[in-house]
């Protein structure tokens, strides 16, 4: 069955006609038109803030850089700021076949993710304090679109996204929904519970009509898996990284017992009736409509409890937690059980803000900057050969635990992220079910 939530053609998301705004109604799985989004006042530069709410450090690299940080034009960086580096590049692959997928781009959302998460068992439970809390808006609000842009050819999944997808159904209003927490180890499907072991879990919810005893499934995940939504590809002739970084989300029929209750978790939370089910399914038309690129990382201070969140990821666990809040805000009563979640966390100081594609790798741009951020992502790139892994897992410890360096892109826009101890984490800690609330979200 064709699933309804989107189709594929060569536009890219930082075309003229994305940034420009043109409305096409390519939003999600249903033909309800987009709901106008009002855009976040554009975040602060290095240099915003007046000389005397600058730390003396800022404030020297201000006086340095006429505008962006690195002025325009290839111009200097700001002082201490980390310079781009030569690298030893590998040898050319030969010319793929015109109009064929690359090979390595399906297989990356798997391979490209070996080193980080290498990292991460090595840097283990470990604690660290954090800075203040500055004068900027944190964490950095996730940007809302008023339409979904279709995807690039290039971008290829080895596993179709929502292959028996189909449309949310109409419930009898006096229906009773059962409504299900659905946790399973990331790819269990594959590598059974290799994944859990390091608490890497996928998030869903199930429900099931008690008037025609079917069951569905819902769950929101990356259109050409994580390592693809993590990281950019290079490509040959292209300044800027391109991004395959979308996510949406899937309703189809029918519960895989076997997938949630084996490694994970199939528990009853909630019920609810029918008339909340299609109010929930009028907000999950809104959600996926405005909410459509998957952010891996949660960046934040240090590993304490009340540390400063600099960005909040974007993912699978984040929308059931919506959708629970929806259900509470609609008048649903959970059930007292304990739920925990899986966060892939950075520890960095202050962000700095840098720029969109077009301000850092346009015609105007700043060519010492776009060189740095390209020359970090390389490493990223799928490997070949094992000695290509170890030799790139090399310099992405050398990048980021050494000289403290990482580049983030949220919300099409790139920042730096001055990297501290213990650098990476996956946690799995609980977050509570919610309780309703007189204001509802997304409706």
């Amino acid at each position: 069955m064709q699933h309804h939530f989107l189709k594929n053609d060569s536009r890219h998301p930082f075309t003229r006609k994305h940034e420009e705004g043109k409305q096409r109604h390519l939003c999600g799985f249903t033909p309800f038109p987009c709901i106008p989004h009002v855009a976040e006042p554009r975040p602060a530069t290095l240099c915003s803030p007046p000389l005397h709410r600058r730390s003396p450090r800022t404030a020297e690299a201000c006086r340095a850089a006429p505008g962006r940080v690195g002025g325009r034009r290839g111009g200097p960086l700001p002082p201490n700021f980390p310079r781009p580096r030569r690298r030893l590049r590998r040898p050319p692959a030969p010319p793929a076949r015109r109009g064929a997928p690359r090979a390595a781009m399906s297989a990356a959302g798997h391979h490209r993710w070996l080193p980080l998460l290498l990292l991460a068992a090595a840097c283990g439970p470990c604690l660290s304090g954090g800075p203040h809390a500055s004068q900027r808006r944190w964490p950095v609000p996730y940007r809302r679109f008023d339409f979904r842009p279709k995807t690039d050819p290039y971008c290829q999944a080895r596993y179709t996204f929502c292959p028996t997808g189909s449309a949310i159904p109409v419930m009898k209003e006096d229906d009773t929904i059962e409504v299900y927490r659905l946790q399973a180890p990331v790819w269990e499907f594959k590598y059974g519970d290799l994944l859990g072991h390091l608490k890497i879990m996928h998030d869903a919810v199930g429900f099931k009509s008690s008037l025609t005893g079917k069951n569905y499934t819902m769950e929101w995940y990356e259109l050409f898996q994580l390592g693809n939504c993590t990281f950019p590809h290079l490509r040959p002739g292209m300044d800027a990284p391109f991004w395959c970084n979308q996510g949406a989300a899937c309703f189809y029929e029918g519960i895989d017992d076997a997938h949630w209750k084996e490694n994970g978790t199939l528990v009853l939370v909630t019920k609810i009736s029918g008339s909340m089910f299609n109010e929930m399914a009028k907000w999950v038309k809104y959600d996926n409509e405005t909410g459509i690129y998957y952010e891996t990382w949660t960046v934040q201070a240090s590993p304490d409890k009340k540390s400063v969140v600099w960005f909040d990821s974007y993912e699978c666990s984040k929308f059931i937690l919506r959708t629970y809040q929806k259900l509470a805000d609609l008048g649903a009563t959970f059930s007292k059980i304990q739920t925990n979640y899986t966060s892939i966390i950075l520890f960095s100081g202050e962000p700095i803000y840098l720029g969109n594609e077009t301000s850092i790798f346009g015609p105007l741009g700043n060519k010492t900057l776009a060189a740095a951020i390209r020359d970090f992502y390389y490493p990223f790139e799928p490997h070949k050969t094992v000695r290509e892994f170890f030799v790139d897992l090399l310099k992405i410890i050398d990048r980021v635990i050494l000289n403290h360096e990482f580049y983030l892109f949220y919300n099409l826009e790139y920042w730096f992220l001055p990297m501290k101890f213990p650098y990476l984490k996956v946690v799995y800690e609980e977050v509570p079910l919610p309780v309703g609330s007189k204001t509802s979200s997304g409706v």
